[in-house]
C-alpha cells in the first residue's frame, strides 16, 4: 500500500496499538479517523490530535457496526484503508462460572465483528487495502487466553482467504502480527515487561514501505516462521506443566 494520501479507519484507535498505528499513519501524511467504545477516550485523542476524526461506536452490536458504515459511506465515501484493529481479551478458565458469557462477547468482538465490518466496507468503490490485526497466538496458543488465541487463529485464516478472494476486487489485504507488547490489553500490568509499542510499530512500517503483506516483530516472526515441532516446542515452554 501507499504510505501517504489515504483516508483510514481504525477500529479501537483510542488506545493500544490502534492508537499507535493512528498516530503514525498521521505522521505519514493521511486523514485519520478512529471509533472506540468508550467516548472519554476518544476525547482525550481528539485533544492531543486535532486532526484526528472520532466516532463512539461500540463494534460488538452489529446495528452499531452499520451506523458506522452508513456514516463513513455518507460523509467519508472517499476512505480507502480499514484497519480491523478492535479486539478483547480475557484471561479466564474454561472452569470459570462466566466464561461462556465473556467468551461470546470476544468472539463477537474478535471475529464476527471484522469479519462484518469487512463485508460491509468493500462496498466502498473507494476501499483498496484492509489491514487485519490478529496476533502470535495465532500460531501457538496461549492457554490462559483460551478464546483469545482461537479468535486470532480464526482471523488469521479469514486473512489468509481474505487475500486470495479479494485480490481480484483489487483490494489488498495486509495481515499485522502483533506479540505480546506493553499494552493494557487484557488488563492492566499483564504485558508490562514486553516490548513498547513504538519498536512494534517502527518495525512493521518498515515492512510495509517493502511492500509486505506479513508484518511480524520478535515472537510473532519466529511463530510465523516455525515448523510443528518448534510450535509444540514454544507451546510447552509456555505452559508448563
Amino acid at each position: 500500500m501507499k504510505l501517504s494520501g489515504n483516508k483510514i479507519l481504525v477500529t479501537g484507535g483510542a488506545s493500544g496499538i490502534g492508537l499507535a498505528v493512528a498516530e503514525r499513519f498521521l505522521q505519514e501524511g493521511n486523514t485519520i479517523i478512529v471509533c472506540g467504545r468508550r467516548e472519554s477516550a476518544l476525547k482525550e485523542v481528539a485533544e492531543k490530535h486535532p486532526a484526528i476524526i472520532t466516532r463512539v461506536c461500540d463494534l460488538s452490536v452489529e446495528t452499531e457496526r452499520e451506523e458506522l458504515y452508513n456514516w463513513i459511506a455518507a460523509d467519508h465515501s472517499d476512505l480507502n484503508v480499514l484497519v480491523n484493529n478492535a479486539g478483547i481479551q480475557n484471561w479466564m478458565n474454561i472452569t470459570d462460572e462466566d466464561f461462556y458469557q465473556r467468551a461470546k462477547t470476544e468472539i463477537i468482538t474478535n471475529i464476527e465483528a471484522p469479519v462484518h465490518l469487512t463485508a460491509l466496507f468493500i462496498k466502498l468503490e473507494s476501499l483498496n487495502t484492509i489491514i487485519n490485526v490478529t496476533s502470535g497466538l495465532s500460531f501457538v496458543p496461549f492457554p490462559k487466553v483460551p478464546v483469545y488465541s482461537a479468535t486470532k487463529a480464526y482471523f488469521h485464516s479469514f486473512t489468509r482467504s481474505s487475500q486470495y478472494l479479494l485480490k481480484r476486487k483489487g483490494i489488498e489485504v495486509i495481515e499485522m502480527i502483533p506479540p505480546a507488547l506493553n499494552t493494557d490489553l487484557g488488563g492492566k500490568g499483564l504485558h508490562d515487561t514486553a516490548p513498547p509499542v513504538s519498536d512494534f510499530v517502527e518495525a512493521v512500517f518498515e515492512q510495509l514501505k517493502e511492500g509486505k503483506t506479513e508484518l511480524t516483530f520478535g515472537f510473532s516472526e519466529a511463530m510465523s516462521k516455525a515448523g510443528p515441532e518448534e510450535i509444540t516446542n514454544t507451546f510447552n515452554r509456555m505452559n508448563p506443566s
